[in-house]
């Protein structure tokens, strides 16, 4: 029997094309003897619709952007994650191909707990630890993970006496620093800065997106990443590198330009290597991830590993790095989306044990 599989994509966030060419690539890499593919759509003004069952892949990622002329709406609730097949029935695993803010912050992964289904990634406390860069770091410092030196202020604080948090960041970090939105994603709204003047510009872009932002010490470094797979055994892939040609990895290099090299595996020491297969387990189980993270490193000139981030929904195009780390890992891109489709049923068939009355 087929499993019926929500991909549930768009979403309100900054983020939202990148969204839409994640679950393009999703539908055009299952197994339609395998799966019934069910799309649910969130706009960019969070209203969520659902599409009719797929019969062929969407071609364009236009197709996928139903609007509320065209298809009927349906409200948030429990009738959108049916089926229209089979009575209603409830579909099978819901695959939430949601980056950022209202999608990978742990909401709607409330939502489907809430409604007891099945649902491929992380749950509700590590993604909304994941998301939020302040709160992650205090964990990983907690774990006793190596990372950069960092200072964090919310957008009242700021406003409130900038000349104090700019003297604080001076003081604890220097130049080179990086300002970021805290719960953010895909290097959106990230600004380098070599002075005073470069902060505050920075600033101001960076609480365009967020309340809270967080600052880092800048490092000479090499940027390695690891992709992590499973539920309470994880596995490590090969790790890759990433070289931008820019001056760092910002949404351009990332989506638009592909002025970025990504060298898969990365020519590392095997000690090295090993220290970070270790730090992106301890890492994944710190937070208590399941299903996927890929996991981001320094490599400073003298062989320090420093731990930047985790990202709990890392793109997932077939040309993205966590897909590309497990395909030079020997786990071709159709195979990892039913690995994905099978750890979720698992982790929600282990969540049915569990007894909630005396």
């Amino acid at each position: 029997m087929k499993t019926k599989l929500g991909l549930l994509y768009g979403g309100k966030s900054a983020e939202h094309q990148v969204s839409l060419q994640t679950a393009l690539a999703v539908m055009k890499a299952l197994d339609l003897e395998k799966f019934e593919i069910h799309p649910i759509y969130i706009n960019v003004e969070g209203r969520w619709i659902k599409g009719p069952q797929l019969k062929e892949p969407a071609e364009t990622v236009k197709e996928l952007a139903y609007s509320a002329d065209s298809q009927v709406p349906a409200a948030l609730s429990p009738a959108l994650f049916q089926s229209e097949n089979q009575e209603n029935a409830a579909l099978d695993v819901i695959f939430p191909l949601l980056h950022g803010p209202n999608g990978e912050d742990g909401t709607v992964q409330g939502l489907l707990e809430l409604l007891n289904l099945p649902y491929v990634g992380n749950g509700v406390l590590a993604s909304a630890a994941g998301m939020d860069k302040v709160v992650m770091k205090n964990i990983f410092a907690q774990a006793g993970l190596g990372q950069v030196n960092y200072v964090s202020f919310i957008k009242n604080e700021w406003q409130g006496a900038k000349e104090e948090a700019y003297e604080q960041v001076e003081k604890e970090l220097g130049y080179p620093c990086f300002v970021k939105p805290a719960n953010l994603g895909s290097s959106v709204g990230i600004s380098k800065c070599r002075n005073r003047a470069e902060l505050d510009t920075a600033f101001s872009e960076a609480f365009q997106f967020d309340r809270k932002v967080i600052i880092e010490e800048g490092v000479t470094a090499r940027e390695i990443e690891i992709a992590v797979l499973g539920n309470d055994a994880p596995e490590c892939s090969v790790a890759g590198e990433i070289v931008p040609k820019k001056d760092f990895y910002d949404y351009k290099a990332k989506y638009e330009d592909g002025e970025t090299a990504l060298i898969i595996p990365a020519e590392i020491p095997e000690d090295v290597y090993a220290v970070m297969k270790d730090m992106a387990i301890r890492a994944f189980k710190s937070l208590d991830c399941s299903g996927l993270v890929r996991a981001d490193f320094f490599l400073t000139q003298d062989g320090k590993v420093l731990i930047n981030e985790v990202n709990t929904m890392p793109g997932f195009t077939p040309f993205s790095m966590f897909p590309l780390l497990w395909k030079h890992t020997g786990v071709e891109y159709p195979q990892l989306i039913e690995r994905l489709v099978d750890l979720a049923k698992e982790r929600h068939a282990e969540k049915q044990q569990i007894k909630y009355t005396f």
